[in-house]
């Protein structure tokens, strides 16, 4: 009996801390020279990330013309369907 009282005390003392455990402390104020070094390093992360989008652009754009010209696609306009298009009533 004494076993089960001792792993419900233990139980009850991990729950209890638990809380405490997750509870937050509060961020402290930025001072000016704090934000702008914040402010400068999100700019330099934003340009990063445009760059990075470009290249990737340039990339997928040489990946494409290699495609083309590898399976004879390069220069043939593209094929129209056999059907027309559907018209609306207006």
């Amino acid at each position: 009996m004494n076993t089960g009282k001792l792993l419900a005390a233990g139980a009850l003392a991990f729950v209890l801390s638990a809380g405490l455990a997750h509870a937050k402390i509060p961020v402290p104020p930025m001072d000016d020279a704090a934000r702008a070094k914040a402010e400068e390093a999100k700019a330099k992360a934003a340009a990063a990330a445009k760059k990075d989008a470009e290249d990737l652009a340039k990339a997928q754009d040489r990946v494409a013309e290699y495609y083309k010209k590898s399976h004879g696609m390069a220069g043939k306009p593209a094929a129209k369907s056999a059907k027309p298009a559907v018209k609306t009533r207006e």
